[in-house]
């Protein structure tokens, strides 16, 4: 069973993206983080996509997320 402590804060974030490069529009839908055995990741959704893609990237701070985008 994964680990859904508080202890365990997620490590990723989820977006839906929708359009590529410079274009490309990031929505926030979630976080992540690894199950305790480490062989998969516990997913928390606020939104399912219904077109696009959803990427999971490494959860960074706030300012570095501003830059990339």
């Amino acid at each position: 069973m994964p680990d859904t402590n508080s202890n365990n804060r997620p490590t990723h974030r989820l977006y839906t993206v929708n359009g590529e490069s410079d274009n490309a529009r990031w929505t926030d839908i979630g976080v992540a983080w690894a199950t305790r055995d480490g062989k998969g990741f516990t997913l928390s959704l606020n939104a399912l996509p219904l077109n696009g893609r959803v990427v999971m990237r490494v959860n960074d701070s706030k300012e570095e997320r501003k830059g990339r985008r």
